[in-house]
């Protein structure tokens, strides 16, 4: 007899894999940044490209993967209490991709390529002017504000690739209301439930 979920549970599960997906490789990353390439001012960050595909998935609950990618990073590298609070509250911008997705359909951002990989890019776009502006209203000098884009440029590459491949892969780029709907009725349609 197979094991039902309900769709909340469904929901936790799926939002703790890709947290714990999100505090691993992130972590794995900033470690690994500072152990080979320590005089390096360029990062490389998976947060934008986790939390995009999580807004996707389940639109406003992405805040949690959002504030969490700020926090592992910022931990991870050790940073100050105020480098936190910058990440954490800067990384919610990113919650304003949820206009496009509902004016332009998340069905249409997920079968167009380019349109994914700018939501992407635009994700992460968000969340370094959201840093930006958090730190200047903190007092960070304008110049030193700027960083925030130019130290991450790399992770917009990065982003930009991995949702290239994630909206390949069935169901991982979808609204999961819509994909359990899709799979239920494929399986409805074979005779299957």
């Amino acid at each position: 007899m197979k094991r039902q979920f309900s769709f909340q549970q469904y929901r936790a599960i799926d939002l703790a894999m890709f947290a714990a997906l999100l505090c691993i490789t992130e972590t794995m990353i900033v470690k690994a940044a500072t152990w080979w390439f320590p005089d390096q001012l360029y990062t490389v960050s998976v947060v934008g490209a986790v939390t995009a595909i999580v807004l996707m998935r389940w639109g406003p609950w992405a805040a949690i993967h959002a504030v969490l990618g700020g926090a592992v990073f910022c931990l991870a590298s050790r940073g100050s209490a105020k480098q936190l609070l910058i990440y954490c509250a800067g990384n919610l911008f990113s919650l304003l991709m949820l206009l496009p997705l509902k004016y332009l359909g998340g069905e249409r951002i997920r079968l167009d390529g380019i349109l994914s990989v700018l939501f992407g890019v635009c994700t992460l776009l968000l969340m370094q002017l959201g840093r930006a502006l958090v730190a200047f209203v903190l007092g960070t000098e304008f110049q030193t504000c700027l960083g925030f884009f130019t130290t991450d440029a790399l992770s917009l590459l990065f982003t930009g690739l991995i949702l290239w491949v994630a909206r390949r892969l069935d169901g991982i780029f979808e609204n999961q209301r819509h994909y359990l709907l899709r799979i239920h009725n494929t399986e409805e349609e074979k005779g299957g439930f």
